[in-house]
């Protein structure tokens, strides 16, 4: 008799379905794990026998025969162990093989029998959700595979609790969906003084999802800037907050089964490695930008990353997704994020002040920002030069608008924007549009098409610059609320793009 039960192998936010084979046949008693298992999967043994002994169950003095099917699949994670315990059990006819068959089951097992949480139970319960069947989960993450609602989820605080429930010895009550995350309030907007040009880009930036690079002296509240970005962005709609919360599973990041409805802001050190700030690792796990999906991801010290990690940004800021590629996986992760980067103007930080720059000056300047490669500052939509903050300004009262305020704006120009892509699936902002969508929603009237012209001559703009300051001059218009992109929003957009 071979008896099954079910699980799921990750392939990025992808649960792949498993199925858990297990075979009890005469010979000498062993217990073999096979179908491509990695080091934590065939380790799963001992923790069953264990969890089983503390159970008061001994193994049968037979040759034990888990097979996990595809066998071509790798299987990587802790998650493997509930299922295959339910699996054996069930070929021992401790609990009813059909319960085993038509449930998902993930979860990891303690010596004592115990259930422990896993990463990943969202996309699992997706999985099952999509495959028409139940999950059983450890207890700790009931509360995060409810959110999906299309299935029945089982969380068990042990493996005897859940042999209980289908011997009708008690019944385990289906988890609930977690609350919603109150995240803290965001700095707001009106804490800073001054920067009205800066305040003013970030406004609009975080209207279109625009990327931007923020260059200016040590000091001058580049980093304090950026981190008013989730105060002014707008929540995240259910569908968006499904899909951020997908990702975020995966890495374990979920804590107590909340999802939160702000958008992502992600704040990497210079330091951090490309498999962390694009994905990889023995696993392929998601990295930096796709933790950042539907949010922000801020790089400060921007040309302190290494080149490598720089040049691999180019390709997802485009395509809004990355594709991790090793020997033995190769997975997608979505990324649509906005990237604000900040930037001193040179090494020593002080190059526009003659009294305090180093005796390198200019050249430092130039060295120091040209660790951005031209392609990739091709791909900023605003560059904006921070100045100091004068004396006057920091010791005067602060008499920039609220982030409450600024924040209304840009939801009214997000929803305008929701209208107008309601019939092109996958669009949601203006950064998204191109080809004939930026002919038919971002061509600028006569005198805008006419300064547009004079600019990409006197600048020989590329074509992705010359697309991108419509883009922008679109999200400026939706802004003012108005319906046709004039002139004077075509200059404010040209004079972002050319400010660095």
């Amino acid at each position: 008799m071979v008896a099954r039960a079910h699980t799921v192998a990750f392939q990025g936010v992808e649960a792949r379905l498993v199925e858990v084979q297990c075979a009890l046949s005469s010979g000498l008693p062993a217990f073999h794990v096979v179908g491509l298992p990695d080091k934590a999967v065939s380790e799963a043994r001992e923790r069953v026998r264990a969890a089983m002994t503390s159970m008061g169950l001994a193994l049968p003095s037979k040759r034990i025969t888990v097979n996990l099917s595809p066998a071509d699949l790798p299987k990587e994670g802790s998650h493997f162990d509930l299922p295959i315990a339910l699996a054996l059990l069930a070929a021992m006819d401790v609990i009813p093989a059909e319960e085993a068959d038509r449930h998902v089951t993930l979860g990891e097992l303690s010596l004592d029998g115990s259930t422990v949480k896993v990463a990943g139970a969202l996309p699992a319960a997706m999985a099952a959700a999509e495959a028409d069947c139940g999950l059983i989960c450890p207890e700790a993450c009931g509360a995060e595979a409810a959110w999906v609602g299309a299935c029945q989820v089982l969380a068990t605080p042990s493996l005897l609790a859940i042999v209980n429930h289908f011997k009708g010895r008690m019944t385990l009550a289906p988890a609930q969906a977690g609350e919603v995350r109150a995240d803290l309030p965001a700095p707001d907007l009106a804490d800073v003084k001054g920067q009205e040009r800066a305040k003013r880009a970030l406004e609009i930036a975080a209207a279109g999802r625009h990327h931007t690079i923020l260059v200016g002296e040590p000091g001058s509240g580049k980093s304090m800037l950026a981190a008013r970005l989730p105060g002014l962005m707008p929540d995240l709609t259910p569908a968006e907050a499904l899909e951020t919360s997908m990702i975020q599973s995966l890495a374990g990041e979920i804590e107590s089964g909340g999802i939160s409805r702000r958008r992502p802001y992600r704040t990497p050190h210079h330091t951090a490695s490309m498999a962390a700030i694009v994905g990889g690792g023995r696993r392929a796990g998601p990295g930096e930008i796709s933790l950042a999906h539907n949010g922000v991801l801020f790089m400060d010290e921007f040309p302190e990353f290494s080149r490598q990690v720089l040049e691999t940004l180019r390709q997802p800021v485009e395509t809004g997704d990355v594709v991790v590629a090793r020997a033995n996986a190769h997975v997608r992760y979505p990324c649509r994020f906005m990237l604000v980067a900040a930037a001193n103007p040179c090494r020593c930080g002080y190059l526009p002040d003659p009294s305090r720059a180093c005796a390198k000056a200019p050249v430092c300047g130039q060295d120091y920002l040209g660790r951005i490669s031209g392609p990739l500052m091709d791909r900023f939509d605003l560059r904006i030069d921070v100045a100091p903050v004068s004396v006057a300004d920091l010791t005067g009262e602060a008499q920039g608008e609220s982030s409450a305020t600024v924040a209304a704006r840009i939801a009214a120009a997000r929803a305008a924007q929701a209208r107008r892509f309601a019939d092109h699936p996958g669009l949601t902002t203006n950064a998204d549009m191109e080809g004939d969508l930026l002919d038919r929603y971002a061509a600028p009237d006569a005198e805008g098409r006419a300064l547009m012209t004079k600019i990409a001559e006197k600048y020989r703009l590329t074509a992705r610059g010359y697309h991108r300051i419509l883009r922008v001059a679109r999200t400026i218009a939706d802004l003012a609320g108005d319906a046709d992109v004039a002139r004077p929003h075509v200059a404010e957009a040209a004079s972002y793009r050319l400010a660095i």
